[in-house]
């Protein structure tokens, strides 16, 4: 069960960060406080800083960066139900994940930028058929199955 009001509730930031399911292990969550992609109130942290309830804390997962102010103090990993309770994420946060989700969808599908690539079956049987003497191939005259003594 989160703690809201508690003084004496100590959490570390990546036992919390993994509580409340951003991320799947604690280790991911040290990872990438080390990194530099999570921010205590606009400073760099380290993994074992506490949190304290009012902690806007900002992370980067991905492309998404959320902003989230921390509602209660848990050091066990819960359902996602009860780790929605510990944060409350910012309008502004919401406003930039849905935008550059809805840009992320506008975008041009990657592979149809893509002129030129690797040529497939087809095209190299073209190719070979261009670069060969004999247009028609001719692959059956050379190559035979049958033993034929002149």
């Amino acid at each position: 069960m989160p703690h809201t009001g508690d003084t004496a509730t100590r959490i570390r930031l990546d036992k919390w960060l993994w509580a409340a399911r951003f991320y799947k292990t604690r280790g991911l969550s040290q990872d990438e406080i080390d990194k530099g992609r999570v921010q205590v109130n606009g400073q760099a942290v380290k993994p074992a800083r506490e949190v304290h309830l009012g902690d806007a804390i900002e992370l980067r997962i991905g492309p998404v960066v959320r902003t989230v102010i921390v509602r209660a103090l848990s050091g066990t990993r819960g359902p996602a139900s009860v780790a929605a309770h510990l944060y409350e994420e910012t309008a502004e946060s919401v406003a930039q994940r849905l935008a550059a989700a809805e840009q992320r969808r506008l975008a041009p599908e990657p592979a149809h930028t893509i002129e030129q690539g690797r040529p497939t079956k087809r095209d190299r049987r073209d190719m070979q058929a261009l670069r060969s003497p004999d247009p028609a191939g001719r692959w059956g005259d050379r190559w035979s199955a049958s033993h034929d003594e002149h």
